[in-house]
């Protein structure tokens, strides 16, 4: 049950944040193996002043379209996963949206599975 927390920069159309959203999912469903309709979503955007991006660190050149994907998932998946993830994500969002691939960047947050509630008060996973 991955939980994915998206920001970017404000100003961008619904259709736009949607195909985010879209992208990020299908990429959980086929490369991190997600179960289908297991889509929970947070989509913020935020003023320029207040989406802190260093544009050079690492050598990438990343610019003010810069858009953060964080994760919060069950840990456990294999570094291939992971990677096959990274990759269709910025494949993905290039592909559809023209997004520069130096402009994803992505952050996975593995927890166990006790760390859940999706309801009830209970946590289903334990």
């Amino acid at each position: 049950m991955p939980l994915a927390r998206i920001d970017l920069i404000e100003g961008k159309s619904v259709e736009y944040r949607r195909t985010i959203g879209d992208v990020v999912y299908e990429a959980i469903v086929s490369a991190l193996g997600a179960p289908k309709d297991d889509r929970f979503q947070v989509i913020t955007e935020h003023p320029a002043a207040d989406l802190i991006i260093d544009p050079t660190y690492l050598g990438i050149q990343r610019t003010p379209d810069c858009v953060v994907i964080q994760l919060t998932l069950n840990a456990g998946r294999t570094l291939e996963k992971k990677q096959a993830f990274y990759r269709q994500v910025a494949d993905g969002l290039h592909d559809r949206l023209g997004l520069r691939r130096e402009d994803v960047f992505i952050s996975l947050v593995e927890v166990s599975k006790e760390n859940w509630s999706f309801g009830n008060g209970e946590a289903q996973y334990a």
